[in-house]
């Protein structure tokens, strides 16, 4: 497919172009990751790097806008691959807390490092010095939208 000359350059073809983007990586990440582990179960890992332990389900489930039934299976794959512990929050004994495990830690940074080994060729092609301020464009995109859910 060829792109034409006339294309708009307007909001929606930035978020067009990030949704191809993301579907694109999201297939070369996939390759990196081992069987049963998904991309969603990535991310709550990622997350959890990003902003701290101690979350309840609940709250992982809004930050990935996602039901709390499929956040709550999410945790039990994480779980039972020793990624994360689920336990019983200290003041609320009916809420559940969730944490990082090392082992989650390892391979949410493992992961990381065969994603970029496995996109070597590409960083190649986009190092042109413009990274840094592409990503701070990006993550003010990001704080707008999360503002605005």
């Amino acid at each position: 497919m060829t792109e034409t000359a006339n294309d708009e350059t307007g909001l929606f073809t930035v978020f067009n172009e990030i949704g191809i983007i993301h579907q694109l990586a999201s297939a070369l990440f996939l390759k990196v990751l081992p069987d049963g582990v998904h991309i969603a179960h990535f991310a709550i890992l990622n997350h959890m790097v990003r902003l701290g332990d101690g979350r309840t389900p609940a709250q992982l489930a809004s930050a990935m806008q996602v039901t709390k039934p499929t956040m709550t299976h999410s945790l039990k794959v994480l779980e039972g691959r020793g990624f994360i512990a689920v336990r019983a929050d200290a003041t609320d004994g009916r809420a559940k807390r969730v944490a990082l495990t090392e082992a989650g830690r390892r391979f949410r940074d493992e992961a990381i490092a065969a994603l970029e080994a496995g996109m070597a060729g590409i960083a190649d092609q986009l190092d042109d010095g413009s990274l840094p301020e592409t990503v701070e464009r990006l993550r003010r995109i990001r704080r707008v939208l999360d503002a605005a859910r």
